[in-house]
């Protein structure tokens, strides 16, 4: 497409959110790396929290970290742009040994990913020895490497379930962990929030939890939703497995953020409402303009945000962020993340 085609396109899903001179300043950026992708054989891989601009211009997929990590292993273009966080470019890499994976910022953490160590996950399997480890694919390579078994919000109960065994020990995110818990049945307990009695035995609970939470989905609250179906009585709502267990139960629907599009695009509604990453809901709205989405952004991934299209022009004109796992780590690491995949 040509400069002018790129703006049109964009124009089209984005006129809603975003003044025509900005689309016409962000289209130049988008043309220019689509050119570039091109002749340095590259494949860019959008997550659903990308801001809008950059969502519906340059991807050549978009989707959730399992959707993206099972493109990840498929690819055989040379470099992988991953327009997400740092351990989502590192999954790739895990996937991708032989490939270029650039991630278009310097950092790009994750409050989940930060809030555990390998060295945490070695403590935990020294306390509670011959325990499943599953990690939630939000952390780091080295703590992957010390799992069983990685997941997503969207196969975590299935996951657990896939053990046959009393105890589980699930990383790094409490609130999915007690969503996963009341999903299956399953008790639970924090031992880095709840000592121990020494009269209770040794295993008599089934999913041994951590205090991590998302620093975007824990601020939406039962409140925030008793406000909206105050004003909006008839509108569905959404929340992520990330919020707490009180704001999924008290929502109408959960899941992963695929999941949470595809129930949008199958079932009507005179209002949505998504408590989960701002830019999501506009990426949403911009795809389904027939459909009222209710907009209650209060909160916008820092982490996210700092991919934009002039830092991913940026990485392909000079290949630079460069994503590398020590190969030790990424062998340990691959079989928990291809167990993953494998599930589904």
């Amino acid at each position: 497409m040509t400069v002018q085609e790129t703006y049109e396109v964009m124009k089209q899903k984005l006129s809603n959110f975003l003044p025509d001179f900005e689309i016409k300043y962000k289209a130049e950026l988008a043309y220019q790396i689509n050119q570039l992708k091109k002749e340095k054989n590259a494949i860019i891989l959008g997550h659903n929290y990308m801001e809008p601009a950059l969502f519906h211009s340059i991807p050549d997929i978009v989707g959730d970290s399992l959707e993206l990590a099972r493109k990840a292993a498929e690819t055989d273009k040379d470099i992988i742009v991953f327009c997400g966080v740092r351990f989502m470019a590192e999954t790739a890499k895990i996937l991708n040994p032989t490939k270029t994976v650039l991630l278009p910022a310097a950092k790009a953490g994750c409050s989940l990913a930060e809030s555990i160590t390998a060295e945490d996950v070695r403590k935990l399997k020294k306390k509670y020895p011959g325990v499943p480890v599953v990690t939630y694919v939000n952390t780091y390579a080295d703590v992957k490497a010390e799992s069983d078994i990685c997941c997503t919000s969207g196969n975590a109960a299935k996951v657990v379930e896939s053990f046959n065994t009393d105890a589980v020990i699930f990383l790094p995110d409490e609130y999915l962990a007690k969503n996963v818990a009341h999903e299956t049945g399953k008790r639970i307990i924090f031992p880095t929030r709840t000592p121990r009695s020494k009269n209770q035995q040794e295993l008599d609970y089934e999913i041994i939890g951590w205090t991590g939470r998302c620093e975007v989905h824990e601020k939406f609250t039962v409140e925030d939703i008793e406000n909206v179906r105050s004003q909006f009585p008839k509108v569905v709502i959404l929340a992520h497995p990330e919020c707490s267990p009180e704001v999924v139960q008290a929502s109408d629907f959960s899941g992963s953020t695929s999941a949470m599009i595809k129930y949008v695009e199958q079932i009507s509604a005179p209002q949505y409402l998504l408590l989960t990453e701002c830019s999501m809901g506009d990426n949403i709205a911009a795809a389904n303009p027939g459909k009222e989405m209710l907009r209650m952004c209060s909160v916008r991934c820092p982490h996210m945000n700092e991919i934009t299209l002039e830092e991913t022009l940026q990485s392909l004109q000079k290949i630079r962020y460069v994503i590398e796992v020590p190969e030790e780590i990424r062998q340990r690491a691959l079989a928990p993340v291809q167990k993953m995949l494998t599930i589904g």
